[in-house]
Order: structure tokens, then C-alpha cells, then sequence
């Protein structure tokens, strides 16, 4: 029993690694994983709000990478999936082997992973960016903003992850339109959709989407909060 339950693990890793390796033949675009970013040390606010953070910055930083079409991005769920059945939670607090490791099964060349440290008001990201290929880190990068500025700080993380890379950019219309809109979003509106996707995350749906409509209602026009509420089933 012991030894069928082994080679049933190894069966499933090996068909993992072929399906990743079959989706990197069928497409040649770059593939990026983003990791939730987990809480360094925060205070200034309650806890639930960054607990919030770290799935909200992590669907910030995908929201912006997707924009280029240029770049296969992983989605949120997908990682979700995987860190669940590897029993890592909902932590992005894994190791480099690890971050390679997830890497290699969702067919990502990159895995990004780091952490945020909000004091009073003056937040940091500490951004590590994987290479899954030799499970080496090949870019450190730093990036501070004002806590309400959350949304342009991640804005202009995702700029320079695609700068510092080598990889293909966004166009200069497409930046500017991209930081132009992060100025516009209230941060009220940013605080109520990462809460909202905390607490899809942990299945209270009646919730999530009560912290989506007050997104919408602080911001319109706020197209994240749309797809979010189409995967909750309207």
C-alpha cells in the first residue's frame, strides 16, 4: 500500500511536468507565477486588512503583468490550487525551492514572491523574482509609496519587474494610461476589493461581494471588481 501511495505521487508529478512542458510548446511567451505576498511586519492598521494584502497584492501585481499581452501570466486560482494541495496555505512565505518547484508545474519560467511592510502609512515591497528553470533568485527588487498610494506603487512594481527582466514592455501609451488610472481608484475602493478577495478565498461569498459592491460604489468604473464578482457567479 505504502509503495502504490509513492508511485501514485511520482505518476502525478511526472504528468504535472509533462502538462507544463506541453503548455511551454503551445506557447513561446514568457511565463510568469505571482506568489501572495506575505505580511513583514506591519502596524498602523487591523489585522484583517493585511491579511487582505496579501492575496490583494498579488492579484494587483497579475492584474498589471496580464495587461501585456506579450507575457503569459498564471492565474490567481491556478496558484491557489496548488499551494492548497501542497498543504503551503495561503502563505506566500516559501522558500526559493519551493517558488521554482510551482514554477516548473504551472510551466512559469519566473516566480515572483516577497512581502509588504506597512508602518503607519509608508509601505515597502520586497520583491524576489525566481527563476524556475535553476531555482535561483535572479532579481531582488524595492519599492516604496505612501499606503494609499497602493495601487500606483504597484503599478510602478510591475514596470520595473519587466524592466530589470528584460522582458517585453508594455508601450508608453499603455504605461501611462495604466499609472493615470491607479491615480484615479480611490484607496477606499482598493481596501474594500483585496478585503472582498480575502474573503472569497475563504468561501463567505455573501461577504465578498457586500466588499465588491462598496468597491464599485467608491469607483465605477473599477473592471477588477467586475471580473471578481463574474467568478462569484454575478
Amino acid at each position: 500500500m505504502r509503495w502504490r501511495t509513492l508511485f501514485t505521487l511520482v505518476a502525478v508529478a511526472a504528468l504535472s511536468v509533462a502538462h507544463a512542458g506541453a503548455l511551454r510548446a503551445q506557447d513561446a511567451r514568457p511565463g510568469l507565477g505571482v506568489l501572495p505576498f506575505y505580511n513583514g511586519g506591519s502596524y498602523g492598521q487591523n489585522a484583517e486588512d493585511y491579511q487582505a494584502l496579501e492575496v490583494g497584492i498579488q492579484q494587483m501585481l497579475i492584474t498589471e503583468l496580464a495587461q501585456n499581452a506579450r507575457l503569459r501570466v498564471v492565474e490567481r486560482s491556478r496558484l491557489k490550487e496548488l499551494l492548497q494541495e501542497q498543504d503551503l496555505g495561503a502563505s506566500g512565505r516559501v522558500d526559493h525551492e519551493t517558488a521554482a518547484r510551482l514554477g516548473r508545474v504551472v510551466g512559469a519560467k519566473y516566480m515572483i514572491k516577497g512581502g509588504f511592510t506597512d508602518v503607519y502609512g509608508n509601505m515597502r515591497l520586497d520583491i524576489q523574482v525566481v527563476n524556475s528553470e535553476t531555482s535561483e533568485i535572479m532579481h531582488a527588487e524595492k519599492v516604496t509609496f505612501k499606503s494609499n498610494e497602493l495601487l500606483e506603487g504597484v503599478v510602478r512594481a510591475s514596470g520595473e519587474l519587466m524592466k530589470n527582466l528584460k522582458l517585453p514592455a508594455l508601450s508608453q501609451a499603455s504605461r501611462d494610461q495604466r499609472e493615470t488610472r491607479a491615480k484615479e481608484i480611490p484607496a477606499e475602493a482598493v481596501r474594500y476589493y483585496t478585503r472582498g478577495l480575502l474573503y472569497a478565498d475563504r468561501g463567505d461569498t455573501a461577504r465578498a461581494k457586500e466588499l465588491f459592491s462598496k468597491a464599485k460604489e467608491a469607483f465605477p468604473a473599477y473592471t477588477e471588481v467586475d471580473v471578481a464578482l463574474q467568478q462569484l457567479g454575478g
